[in-house]
């Protein structure tokens, strides 16, 4: 089964915006994602609808943020995406007549709502001002030079 990584694609990309002192275009931060400027501008539209981002048209647009990092939480955009599972289990049956189906579901679908809510109060804690200082503190950890971050931002090393 495929992995969601939607929360993770934004947050990279959120990061992208923060380091760039000028407008991002879709093409170029679907590259970072490694993925189609359209699955791009639909994950964005949430953004946008949270206040959190805003894109202009034409020569000179593109997306920017329109929050600050210190006050957007890791939760916080994970509501904005429409606040997908964060922990996904499959069951064997959804509408059970076994008991022994039904007690599996039961403990299962316990354990997931535990972890969901585990997972949530933790990103309630990080925003995204403790990402960027994160990124940072890796480049000055490289040798990088602190002041041009974009010039390090694609490198897998």
């Amino acid at each position: 089964m495929k992995q969601n990584s939607q929360l993770s694609d934004v947050l990279h990309v959120l990061l992208h915006m923060a380091e760039s002192e000028t407008p991002l275009t879709s093409e170029t931060l679907a590259l970072a994602m490694q993925t189609h400027p359209v699955v791009l501008r639909r994950l964005m539209g949430g953004l946008r609808e949270a206040g959190f981002v805003g894109s202009a048209r034409g020569h000179g647009g593109g997306w920017v943020l329109t929050c600050s990092l210190d006050q957007v939480t890791l939760r916080d955009v994970h509501e904005a995406l429409g606040a997908p599972a964060l922990v996904s289990l499959g069951f064997r049956e959804d509408r059970p007549e076994c008991l022994v189906a039904q007690a599996v579901n039961d403990a299962l679908s316990g354990a997931v709502q535990a972890a969901e809510a585990a997972l949530l109060q933790r990103l309630d804690g990080v925003t995204l001002a403790t990402l960027s200082r994160d990124f940072h503190q890796r480049l000055l950890a490289r040798g990088a030079h602190p002041h041009r971050p974009e010039e390090h931002l694609h490198d897998p090393h």
